[in-house]
């Protein structure tokens, strides 16, 4: 019987699945990169300030991904692995630190389940073939610099030139689109956005977006190649539109407040790489 039972269950969904539970376990490690990659950007840099003007450097410490242990900002409570299971840890301490009872933000079990969602989604369309497991890595770079960006308006090339180079290593053997496709779109991608923001600039004087969208969106067209980059950028603006308008509507945001793209550009990005040939063909549609 048990076996009838499992051989009944389409093969996707077990590996959907299973690559969802480990997902949870890799959405607690994206929430160590989200939070500490830009203070280790923000060490870099002060220490290498110091060093040009011959100052002692102001961080001597070891801090990078893996040490120092996570602790509570408020209290030094270092996490302990029983604290530290993905969702279930959160909602056995009630969402607050163990030791001072400070609140835990919501946004660490959210991030974790998301990445479970979204892994277990990219290899139920795509199968736990290559493709399947290259969309899966496309997916965790995103759901991490979607967050980096949102917190500080930052796209870390330790980051998106790393998914630009998976995205082109990935098309090596067409996995998603031609070799050829890849390239090309890779470097139309950055091009496209880096006129706009000179044109911008020339108009207007100001920054109209950071250069880190702009390796972003390279590294997308690395992936989808250079036919799918009109799709993302129409996704992404209207998206960054309605949401920037429904902000300044409602008074939680300023006109002169910057937003920050790649959150809207990452969403663009899995939407597209999912669903961007239907779109893509709707879209030629209303053209023609």
């Amino acid at each position: 019987m048990w076996e009838l039972i499992f051989f009944t269950v389409p093969e996707n969904w077990i590996s959907a699945s299973t690559i969802g539970i480990i997902s949870l376990l890799v959405g607690s490690f994206l929430n160590v990169v989200i939070h500490r990659v830009p203070k280790m950007m923000q060490r870099e840099s002060d220490n290498y300030v110091a060093s040009e003007k011959g100052e002692a450097l102001p961080h001597t410490d070891r801090y990078n991904l893996m040490v120092p242990r996570s602790a509570c900002p408020h209290c030094g409570h270092q996490i302990t692995a029983v604290e530290n299971i993905p969702v279930i840890s959160y909602i056995m301490i009630g969402g607050k630190c163990a030791g001072c009872k400070a609140p835990i933000s919501i946004r660490y079990p959210i991030v974790e389940l998301l990445t479970a969602a979204i892994s277990a989604l990219l290899i139920w369309h795509f199968g736990s073939g290559l493709a399947g497991l290259g969309a899966v890595l496309f997916g965790w770079f995103l759901i991490a610099m979607t967050f980096i960006d949102a917190d500080t308006q930052l796209l870390p090339d330790d980051l998106t030139l790393p998914l630009l180079w998976c995205g082109l290593l990935i098309n090596v053997n067409a996995s998603f689109v031609p070799l050829t496709d890849a390239v090309i779109g890779a470097v139309a991608g950055y091009l496209s956005l880096w006129s706009i923001y000179w044109l911008f600039k020339l108009a207007t004087g100001k920054d109209g977006m950071g250069y880190g969208d702009f390796k972003l969106l390279a590294a997308l067209g690395a992936w989808m190649g250079w036919s799918m980059l009109p799709v993302i950028v129409l996704l992404s603006s209207a998206v960054g539109a309605v949401v920037g308008i429904s902000m300044i509507v409602s008074k939680k945001m300023g006109r002169n407040n910057p937003i920050p793209f790649g959150p809207y550009l990452a969403g663009a990005g899995l939407i597209a790489l999912v669903w961007g040939k239907t779109l893509s063909q709707h879209y030629l549609g209303l053209l023609g």
